[in-house]
């Protein structure tokens, strides 16, 4: 039996879909199990998944690199879906357009404090430049961070660690603070979360509300191009 199951192991492992399969898999699970916990911050089914993945690579004994190799048709995607972030825009550009110019402002003080105080806090540590440089662009979606940090002379791959750490911890963090602030507006909300922490957090935010998810993937985006201008301009 053991043998058996030891070689449709190897033969299941050696097909790229497996590991595509359990992504999908999982991620459907851990957003049940967010879904009972009723949208709890901390069940956040991207820090389940990531949890769950982990455990199950570390035990199985499976490189990542072998992993990517089956589930990077998740990873194509993120282009996709961010694109389609604009569908919600399109339909609600009206109320947006209506609020274009507090959105401007908070997007210059979100992207120019999340920048410079990375980098300063890193630079007194004493961190050497081309963590300061992995460090700076943490705030946007992981494929405009890489970029930003492979420009700069970054580490790209240590980039793309600390963005998902970022966008955990920010949606996780992002409903507390909002209520301890005592800020109500959904479109505020959404907008902080997408700022924060980008991508998850904008997941977070269509999570709780669709007006918040709107607001949150236009934070989104529009970081990503300032960010791409400002930690340039910063560290050049």
């Amino acid at each position: 039996m053991d043998e058996n199951f030891a070689t449709l192991w190897v033969y299941l492992g050696a097909s790229p879909l497996l590991w595509l399969t359990v992504t999908i898999a999982v991620y459907a699970l851990a957003d049940a199990l967010s879904a009972k916990a009723g949208r709890h911050p901390l069940a956040n089914p991207v820090l389940i998944a990531a949890a769950i993945l982990g455990t199950a690579l570390v035990l199985a004994g499976v490189p990542y690199r072998d992993y990517f190799e089956g589930a990077q048709f998740v990873h194509f995607l993120l282009g996709p879906a961010t694109v389609a972030l604009g569908l919600p825009l399109v339909r609600r550009w009206s109320e947006v357009r209506r609020r274009i110019v507090p959105m401007l402002a908070a997007l210059v003080a979100g992207s120019v404090t999340a920048v410079v105080s990375t980098v300063a806090v890193a630079a007194l540590l004493g961190a050497p430049g081309e963590i300061v440089a992995s460090l700076a662009p943490k705030s946007v979606t992981t494929p405009i961070a890489m970029g930003i940090s492979e420009l700069i002379g970054g580490i790209p791959s240590l980039t793309a660690v600390l963005v998902i750490a970022t966008g955990m911890l920010g949606a996780i963090a992002v409903t507390p603070v909002m209520n301890l602030l005592g800020i109500t507006e959904p479109d505020a909300r959404g907008f902080s979360a997408g700022l924060a922490a980008h991508g998850i957090g904008t997941a977070r935010a269509f999570q709780v509300n669709p007006v918040a998810g709107l607001f949150a993937g236009i934070a989104m985006a529009f970081n990503g191009a300032a960010t791409a201008i400002i930690v340039p301009l910063l560290l050049g």
